[in-house]
């Protein structure tokens, strides 16, 4: 599979839709979004009720105007709807959640997710209306065939990784980030070329009626940052 290379920038233009607003209206942005931001929650009871297509294609886009490393834009969103191929990567997916957690997993790792209330099960693989596997992509391949670096493709990915969450988050949708490791079943089931790894499997749809998270506390401000004025 060729992938373009889009690097192709020769000039600059203005800055487009750049909104000069007051410190008041600034102050006022940041806390409706962060009042909004807070309510995000990871799940793992999704329910079936589907979710338009259109609502994901513009949510992915929203993703890849994330910031890469020399605007290599090294991402591939492959979105699953298909039931069928559904099945395959939760069957896939739980053989090694049981290697993790039988053999893989330190007992202080084991300890650390005991208060999410993870194991081996993953049934929300097969009931979410769509699962998102972002592949990173280690390198690219031009229209003739020929290999070309990318740079800082893991932080490239993850930001876009984290707008996308953002993105289906503001759209009143849940979410789950799901890394068995390894993820080399994903890359095998979606047919993905050899230039590709996957990063991670994003699961994203409506919680149940009975959906329940763990009470857990984020951590205040003053642990998290440190301002130097």
């Amino acid at each position: 599979m060729l992938t373009t290379h889009t690097n192709t920038m020769k000039s600059f233009i203005p800055l487009p839709h750049y909104f000069n607003f007051s410190r008041e209206k600034i102050l006022k942005k940041a806390k409706k979004f962060n009042k909004n931001i807070q309510k995000r929650r990871t799940i793992r009871n999704f329910s079936s009720i589907p979710i338009a297509k259109e609502v994901i294609e513009q949510c992915i886009l929203a993703a890849a105007s994330a910031p890469s490393g020399a605007h290599m834009q090294p991402w591939h969103f492959a979105v699953i709807g298909n039931q069928e191929i559904k099945n395959k990567i939760r069957e896939a997916a739980e053989v090694e959640e049981r290697e993790f957690y039988q053999h893989r997993a330190s007992e202080e790792w084991l300890k650390a997710l005991e208060p999410l209330g993870t194991d081996t099960n993953k049934p929300f693989l097969e009931t979410a209306p769509w699962l998102i596997a972002v592949f990173a992509e280690r390198y690219g391949i031009d229209e003739e065939g020929k290999r070309y670096k990318h740079y800082y493709t893991p932080e490239s990915v993850g930001i876009s990784c984290g707008m996308l969450i953002t993105a289906l988050h503001n759209c009143g949708l849940a979410t789950l980030t799901h890394t068995p490791s390894p993820m080399g079943f994903l890359k095998k089931i979606l047919k993905r070329p050899d230039n590709e790894r996957a990063y991670m499997l994003i699961v994203c749809g409506h919680p149940t009626e009975d959906a329940k998270v763990p009470n857990l506390k984020r951590k205040e401000l003053n642990q998290i940052a440190t301002f130097f004025e």
